[in-house]
């Protein structure tokens, strides 16, 4: 195990400290089954853990920001997910309503057909349009580039026009496409981005072990649906039901 700097506020993640790595931990809720019983303790364990955030569908918003007030947890949600092909005019409405309702930090998908399409400005401008609309609001937003469909040229251009436009972040995956973070993704975004914005690892990340692999290829933030398992795996007590 190692300490490490990020870039996201020089933060340091020590990753023998359960608390430090539980501030990079983003808990996620994206289940469509998902039930507001199952987000009332999915904030109750992140307000106990000092998670980052919680990520929740954007219907549950208003909810998982009302139980997080006066708390360091932030609230999440996606936008454009899981495909990233809305419309510009959409995903900026669904933006500004999800601040409107309390989030603080959003994941939006990257248009994966017009990148494909080799359309960089029409990406760029798509990215750049959420983006003033996030950090109008003072929130973060983080650019999903679903690497697992993306060639080894396209996750760098991708990384490229995510940095041009603006987003705080590069994440990975929704998890949703077939394939997940891995550390060899994780390594090139950071190697593209340097320390102009964080990286994000998400998809399949269900241990601590997993955990301390994408840390150690480059991720400052994660995105995990057993974030309380995790942080328990490093000494945390159990939280209180």
């Amino acid at each position: 195990m190692s300490t490490l700097t990020t870039v996201s506020g020089r933060a340091e993640i020590n990753t023998r400290d359960w608390r430090s790595l539980a501030r990079c931990l983003d808990s996620t809720l994206l289940r469509p089954e998902t039930t507001s019983a199952q987000v009332a303790g999915l904030c109750r364990e992140a307000a106990h853990y000092s998670f980052a955030t919680v990520f929740v569908h954007p219907s549950y918003v208003p909810l998982a920001a009302s139980l997080l007030q006066g708390t360091p947890v932030r609230t999440g949600a996606p936008v454009g997910f899981p495909l990233g092909a809305n419309t510009t005019s959409v995903k900026r409405y669904e933006a500004a309503e999800l601040l409107r309702l309390g989030a603080r930090e959003l994941d939006m998908v990257m248009n994966i057909g017009a990148l494909k399409s080799r359309e960089r400005q029409r990406v760029e401008l798509d990215l750049r349009a959420v983006v003033e609309v996030a950090h109008g609001a003072g929130a973060l937003l983080k650019v999903i580039l679903e690497t697992c469909l993306l060639t080894l040229d396209e996750k760098i251009v991708a990384c490229e026009l995510s940095v041009a436009a603006g987003a705080d972040f590069v994440k990975t995956s929704t998890g949703l496409a077939g394939g997940g973070a891995t550390a060899e993704d994780v390594t090139l975004m950071r190697g593209v981005v340097g320390e102009r914005c964080g990286v994000k690892a998400a998809g399949g990340i269900r241990t601590l072990a997993d955990a301390l692999a994408m840390i150690d290829a480059g991720a400052n933030r994660l995105g995990t649906s057993t974030a309380s398992q995790i942080v328990r795996e490093l000494g945390a007590p159990e939280s209180p039901r």
